[in-house]
């Protein structure tokens, strides 16, 4: 019985992943096919290879934008599942409990301090987010990074690094504000290759950390004394997620600005999808990578021929997605 069971969970997973995959690449080819009119899917894959005459607006202009969309929200979906996990809380979120706020402050102060590259913004946007973390562990010291505590902590966090953030834009030179009110918003719009080597790379890099943490992740998701008699040493394993937990939304953070709730839903939409006991990581990867991409296609489509930033959509989704888990939790209380 248990055996038919553990198959039975496999193959939801298995057959979860695989329709999360297939969704998410046929939002990225709308996204490919998406402009001032819909372009056939034969023109469409024949201009992601270079030919036909829309070669260079598919290769050049839209490809970056959905291949953004797909990566972004796959390093979004990572976070929230880390912070899920750490924090044993749905709400536990990159966004949620401030970490996000941080990073963005990180990038505003690199911005109209140091007019810097986007090397330093990222820096400054890691380090920031890194400083947020420490910040609010410090702050609710003696649960460690779990609990509730915690996450209310972390909105409050939120709410005061959100305040800064706006002051940082009032007082920034009229240049500087206007543009980072704009990314504040977050958008994919306008993506490049240029731009998107670099964080493609360090988030590549994060999600090979990741990956072979993964084991870890579970044992410690079992509880500290479960986790401890596993050999699991938490204290490294909780400092090695925050930071490459860190890492993957700041990277997003310092290229496209705050897009927030997709680390929230991701994790327990794909939790769900795959039939996961935990919060495993790659059903949260892949739900990231689908949210995002999608909510990109509904916000180039809702308005044309002037786009809206993603990041706009992701809120609606989101704010609707975080009332019905608050009713829900009440409820089940």
């Amino acid at each position: 019985m248990s055996t038919s069971l553990s198959a039975l969970v496999g193959r939801r997973y298995l057959l979860g992943c695989l329709g999360l995959v297939l969704a998410a690449a046929a939002a990225a080819f709308g996204t490919l096919s998406n402009g001032t009119t819909w372009t056939p899917p034969a023109d469409t894959l024949a201009g992601l290879f270079g030919h036909g005459e829309k070669a260079l607006v598919i290769s050049e202009w839209r490809a970056p934008q959905a291949a953004a969309a797909l990566v972004f929200g796959a390093a979004l979906g990572l976070s929230g599942a880390v912070f899920q996990n750490l924090t044993r809380n749905p709400l536990g979120s990159p966004d949620v409990i401030g970490l996000e706020a941080g990073a963005y402050t990180g990038a505003l102060v690199v911005v109209a301090t140091l007019a810097g590259t986007s090397t330093q913004v990222a820096t400054g946007s890691v380090l920031a987010g890194l400083v947020t973390a420490l910040v609010i562990v410090l702050l609710s010291r003696g649960q460690g990074f779990s609990g509730l505590r915690l996450v209310v902590i972390g909105i409050a966090v939120n709410a005061m690094l959100t305040a800064t953030n706006q002051y940082l834009v009032l007082r920034a030179d009229l240049d500087v504000a206007i543009a980072a009110t704009a990314w504040s918003a977050g958008s994919l719009n306008g993506s490049d290759w240029a731009e998107l080597r670099v964080p493609f790379v360090l988030i590549g890099l994060a999600t090979l950390a990741l990956a072979r943490v993964s084991r870890t992740v579970q044992q410690a998701a079992l509880g500290d004394d479960l986790a401890t008699a596993t050999g699991v040493d938490l204290g490294r394993h909780r400092l090695v997620l925050i930071v490459l937990g860190v890492a993957c939304t700041a990277t997003v953070t310092a290229v496209a600005g705050p897009i927030t709730f997709v680390a929230l839903v991701a994790p327990q939409i794909g939790r769900r999808v795959t039939g996961s006991a935990g919060v495993p990581l790659l059903p949260a990867a892949l739900t990231g990578a689908l949210v995002l991409a999608v909510s990109d296609l509904v916000a180039q489509t809702a308005t044309r021929p002037v786009p809206l930033p993603v990041g706009v959509v992701t809120t609606a989704v989101g704010g609707a997605y975080l009332i019905w888990l608050l009713l829900r939790e009440v409820r089940r209380r």
